[in-house]
């Protein structure tokens, strides 16, 4: 059971942090025929996968490094925050060819992936088998379905909310997992407790950052509403 618990968070996590890697190709391969933008996706996804499974797979194994877990932990926590409050802004080169267009799909993963190898690492408990399963199932879907996906969490934005929830629930069992810390959280009611604080603290925080930022946004739309106005009734 506990084996099905964390695949299904790897697959959620890797599905919920998939708008970027619809971007990044759609930016990649924005500059080539639709036929060869097929081929880059395709080649791009084996590169991806390759470099994804090696990177997490390290970092499973440096999760066993005493006081990473709780380090982990709480870098996935800020992760988790910033996928409620990130404003999404991408800037990805447009490849002149094929194979550029396929470096860049391979290197930007790599890069803006970090974040999704550390989640998967951390909900993976340790477990090598977990993760390659969970990757060969999530990245290929990821990979031909973020069009799709990005149109989910474009109509469903709570998804959004769901996702950031698993990240930080993996966060705190990270946490509490970390060895050293095993007599403060020897407690059942302090173990669980804690987790739901960290899960709760990031989605309050994240929906509070949200709303302050929208209310934002308006008032300064509409003072460049105003401003124009003023413009147009001066002339």
């Amino acid at each position: 059971m506990e084996f099905l618990t964390a695949l299904l968070a790897i697959i959620v996590i890797d599905l919920v942090l998939a708008g970027d890697n619809a971007i990044l190709i759609g930016l990649a391969a924005r500059n080539l025929p639709a036929h060869q933008q097929k081929k880059v996706i395709l080649w791009g996804a084996l590169g991806a996968i390759a470099i994804r499974i090696v990177a997490t797979l390290a970092v499973v194994w440096l999760l066993q490094i005493p006081g990473l877990l709780l380090v982990g932990g709480l870098l996935l926590v800020i992760i988790a925050y910033k996928l409620l409050t990130d404003d999404g802004d991408h800037n990805v080169k447009a490849g002149d060819n094929f194979w550029a267009a396929v470096r860049t799909v391979i290197v930007a993963d790599a890069l803006m992936g970090l974040d999704n190898v550390l989640a998967v690492a951390g909900a993976a408990h340790g477990n090598f088998l977990l993760v390659v399963i969970g990757l060969l199932i999530s990245v290929p879907i990821v990979m031909w379905g973020s069009t799709l996906i990005l149109k989910w969490i474009e109509r469903f934005p709570v998804i959004v909310v769901i996702g950031a929830g698993v990240l930080a629930w993996t966060a705190s069992k990270m946490i509490v997992s970390e060895p050293f810390l095993h007599d403060v959280f020897a407690n059942p009611f302090l173990k669980y407790g804690f987790e739901f604080l960290v899960i709760a603290g990031v989605i309050s925080l994240g929906k509070y950052k949200q709303t302050k930022a929208l209310k934002e946004k308006e008032l300064l739309t509409e003072e460049e509403t105003k401003n124009e106005s003023l413009k147009q009734l001066g002339t």
